[in-house]
């Protein structure tokens, strides 16, 4: 396999250069690439109108959102309902003196003490009893609005700017410390939202109210869509780790009135320990993470039509002792299934760490270039 080192590419596989760029932040995505990335591999893959990209891993809509500026109609499926919500907001298009009226609305109705007793524990611990009345309060007024999830998303990032939860790796924490106000901080973020929206995309002036752009709640392993009707994929599946990330935005989900459930099985256990992913011994953590990758690489490859690239931004895992090249496994398996590799970037490489100091080994975050024939 040819592996090609691209450290110039290796800040954008992260979301932290979103975090700067207007409609992008709207939500943090701690697991998802930039918008940068999806903009090389538009160029790199000569994407253009008239095609389809999909993103089978769509997280917080980053692919859907770029293809959007670029004019490039979209598609995306995540089994999280917070994704997809998240996504769908960021996606939509906006009457702006709407937003307008129904902000004014929600900021001036006099605010009433609610009941929180009925709050779920883990929201008494993530909030004060301010916040939390704040909270109810809002979802209240939000629930008499056109433009729902546009102010529930707002709300969800406000609450959680005035939280005293912080996330460490898949565990959340909790550490209680002075906050603003929720009601005077979610103004502003609603202020801001509506000011991003106002700006012209920095990176085109193509119209985009026709692009088709949209995120559905589904299955990697079971895309409904036709055979041969995506032009090209641009995706990152959840990497082979012990995160649930079903807990990590739990409170998330509860604020924005929706329930979730696991996507791949990244971090439940295994199956059958004699079961191998490329026809080698494999360690029996990462099994049932790459039956779960191969039936997604087999929809990838159905609906992929012929002469199609797909990129794939994985990272590799150090699990009981052993490092395990997800990489070069995902690349094994998708030439199994028919793909032909182009190559494997590395985009970034770090310490495999145990007890945080004792380095094991050198792990690969890579971009893996497919085409189907």
């Amino acid at each position: 396999m040819k592996y090609v080192d691209r450290p110039e590419l290796g800040e954008h596989a992260t979301f932290v250069p979103n975090k700067k760029l207007p409609v992008y932040n709207w939500f943090y995505y701690k697991e998802g690439f930039s918008r940068d990335i999806v903009f090389h591999l538009i160029e790199r893959f000569q994407i253009g109108k008239g095609n389809t990209v999909l993103d089978p891993f769509a997280g917080s809509g980053t692919t859907l959102l770029a293809c959007k500026e670029k004019g490039i109609d979209s598609i995306g499926f995540d089994a999280s309902e917070l994704a997809v919500f998240a996504s769908n907001v960021k996606i939509g298009n906006y009457d702006l003196e709407n937003l307008r009226e129904e902000a004014k609305f929600i900021f001036t109705r006099k605010f009433f003490r609610l009941d929180t007793s009925n709050a779920p524990s883990i929201a008494k611990r993530a909030f004060s009893k301010f916040a939390l009345e704040d909270i109810q309060f809002f979802r209240g007024n939000i629930a008499e609005i056109e433009n729902k999830n546009f102010f529930l998303l707002g709300l969800v990032n406000a609450a959680m700017k005035v939280s005293y939860v912080w996330k460490d790796g898949g565990v959340i924490k909790f550490k209680k410390h002075p906050a603003p106000p929720l009601r005077h901080l979610y103004r502003r973020i609603i202020k801001n939202m509506i000011k991003s929206l106002e700006k012209k995309m920095p990176e085109t002036s193509i119209d985009t109210k026709n692009i088709s752009s949209r995120a559905f709640v589904g299955d990697a392993r079971m895309l409904k869509l036709e055979n041969e009707s995506i032009d090209a994929i641009i995706t990152s599946p959840p990497y082979l780790n012990n995160i649930d990330y079903t807990k990590v935005y739990a409170i998330e989900e509860w604020i924005a009135g929706l329930e979730d459930r696991p996507a791949i099985r990244s971090w439940i256990g295994h199956t059958k320990s004699d079961i191998t992913a490329d026809g080698r011994p494999m360690t029996s953590v990462g099994t049932a993470y790459f039956e779960d990758i191969k039936k997604a690489l087999e929809e990838m490859f159905r609906v992929l039509k012929k002469g199609g690239k797909a990129a794939i931004i994985v990272g590799n895992a150090y699990v009981n002792g052993e490092i395990i090249n997800s990489d070069e496994v995902l690349a094994k398996q998708a030439e199994k299934i028919g793909f032909t590799t182009k190559e494997i970037d590395v985009v970034n490489k770090r310490f495999a760490l145990e007890e945080r100091t004792k380095k094991k080994g050198i792990l690969r975050e890579s971009m893996i270039i497919l085409e189907k024939n």
